[in-house]
């Protein structure tokens, strides 16, 4: 490409700080890595040329295009839209799930994802996720659907953490059983494999390919993503005549312009973070004290490392670790049922949820941290379980 720069970091280093000081440097658990000025200005000067500011711009033509080439597809399968929120309500409007109807979707994932089926006029029906692939699996679709307490307008399956699943079988399950699938990908833009039913992929701040704020959809169906597309712009298509009840979603061209210098400098991070991961798997396995999802750091990538340890272990580690002034984090919570604006909603049993909700723990993750840093954070954790 013509605008990449070669991207530069620090190696991963190694003397040790004491792991349990309190006074040793603070670990933040994430510290987000966007394009630097230098990165934007050929995209800022493109902008400032054209002067076209937002309304699918030529900037956010180039990201779908670019994103589209990486999945393998047609440019035309592919829709930048505001934020992955927005673009998981407009999703379930462009599959035209009816408003009132449930969505099944995981209870282990996060607020977003029942946020927006609520947006869309649907009513999430929390279900129980696979202990291996802590996804929901599509075989166990036939039986939630038949105990679910209503009309199933829609399932939301989610790519937990990013990690990428078997998602064919969803196709075939929408087919079967007649009703629309919206893969949930938000974390997935190191892993996802697109398919006819729509994947929403986030291109916020925290994740790795970060826009500052952003995402895109993906399909295999070109008309669908036409139909989302025209959702996101008040309904037109064309013309200036409102063809379907639509809103504002679409994305800045400031936005693409960041999105597009992170995908320049890509590769080259993309290594430093497989190093990071590597440097995590490699220390947990030697302490046996916990374990990373299966393939994170070899076969793919996201931009929080999540932690397994036995059960109930989750609360004691957390704290030694706050003792010594390392961040850690519960992205989810304790399931997207346990806030207090979902906590109405229906649900089925959740044995396997409130297990991993005491089981995983998310830990310092960004391209800041040195090999010490990442030793430290483990040798903590020994620790508080040994």
């Amino acid at each position: 490409h013509s605008t990449h720069r070669r991207y530069r970091s620090a190696p991963l280093l190694t003397p040790s700080p004491d792991p349990i000081s309190e006074s040793a440097a603070a670990l933040r658990v994430m510290v987000p890595k966007l394009p630097s000025r230098t990165f934007l200005e050929p995209y800022l000067d493109r902008i400032d040329r054209v002067q076209h500011y937002t309304n699918f711009g030529p900037l956010n033509s180039e990201l779908e295009a670019r994103y589209a080439a990486r999945l393998g597809l047609p440019d035309n399968c592919v829709a930048t839209v505001g934020n992955a929120t927005l673009g998981l309500t407009l999703a379930l409007a462009a599959v035209g799930a009816p408003r009132g109807s449930l969505c099944i979707m995981p209870a282990w994932t996060f607020i977003a994802t029942p946020l927006a089926a609520m947006a869309a006029g649907l009513v999430p029906y929390f279900v129980d996720v696979d202990q291996e692939s802590w996804g929901l699996h599509p075989d166990t679709m036939r039986a939630a659907i038949a105990a679910a307490p209503g009309r199933v307008g829609a399932i939301m399956p989610v790519l937990p953490f990013g990690r990428p699943l078997p998602v064919g079988a969803w196709d075939e399950v929408s087919e079967r059983e007649g009703i629309p699938v919206i893969i949930d990908a938000a974390a997935a833009v190191d892993s996802l494999t697109p398919i006819r039913s729509i994947s929403v992929v986030s291109l916020h701040a925290t994740k790795l390919l970060g826009a500052g704020e952003g995402g895109f959809v993906a399909s295999t169906d070109a008309a669908m993503v036409s139909r989302f597309r025209c959702l996101s712009a008040y309904g037109f298509q064309g013309t200036r005549m409102s063809q379907l009840p639509g809103t504002n979603a679409k994305m800045s061209e400031y936005h693409a312009a960041v999105g597009l210098a992170s995908l320049d400098r890509w590769r080259d991070m993309r290594q430093d973070y497989m190093n990071l991961a590597l440097a995590y798997s490699e220390a947990l396995s030697a302490s046996n004290c916990a374990r990373l999802q299966p393939g994170f750091g070899h076969a793919w990538l996201a931009g929080t490392c999540i932690a397994q340890l036995d059960d109930e272990q989750v609360d004691a580690v957390a704290a030694r670790l706050t003792a010594a002034n390392i961040e850690t984090r519960q992205w989810w919570e304790r399931g997207a049922h346990s806030h207090p604006a979902t906590s109405h909603l229906p649900r089925g049993n959740l044995a396997t949820t409130d297990r991993l909700s005491r089981s995983t723990i998310g830990l310092p993750f960004h391209l800041n941290l040195k090999r010490a840093d990442i030793e430290r954070v483990v040798d903590v954790m020994r620790m508080a379980v040994s």
